[in-house]
């Protein structure tokens, strides 16, 4: 089920930049996020609505200036729409619980996948979980 807020609501649980980015689709300048050279050890949640989105273990530095992930956990509400904007043709990804805006999804990642699951830091929330291991590289 959908988290569907107002905007109102929406500032009153967010930072301004959290607001911009994941309602307003907007973007953090490269290399400004908080989890682009973070190397803790847990899940990356969904600043929004708290779904678990990304693992540690999949995060790798893509050298793009945001976080990069190889994948997302396994069933996780990521939905992907055709974005036009910017002229340029890229794959947004959303979060399907609540409509935020989390980043992109690139075929120029390293392998298993060969997907780069670039996101704004701004979009996310970092759960630390020693168990999950981590292979931050």
């Amino acid at each position: 089920m959908k988290r569907l807020l107002s905007d109102e609501e929406w500032k009153a649980l967010l930072s301004p930049e959290q607001f911009e980015v994941t309602r307003k689709k907007g973007t953090e300048p490269p290399f400004s996020g908080a989890y682009n050279q973070f190397k803790g050890v847990g899940e990356y949640l969904c600043v929004c609505c708290k779904a678990p989105l990304f693992k540690s273990i999949d995060k790798y530095d893509s050298g793009s200036g945001w976080p990069s992930f190889k994948r997302p956990i396994a069933n996780a509400p990521i939905i992907e729409k055709r974005d036009m904007s910017h002229g340029m043709i890229r794959t947004e990804l959303v979060c399907g619980n609540c409509d935020a805006h989390l980043g992109h999804v690139f075929d120029d990642g390293p392998k298993p996948t060969g997907m780069r699951y670039c996101i704004n830091s701004s979009s996310l929330e970092f759960v630390k979980n020693e168990s999950l291991g981590n292979s931050f590289s």
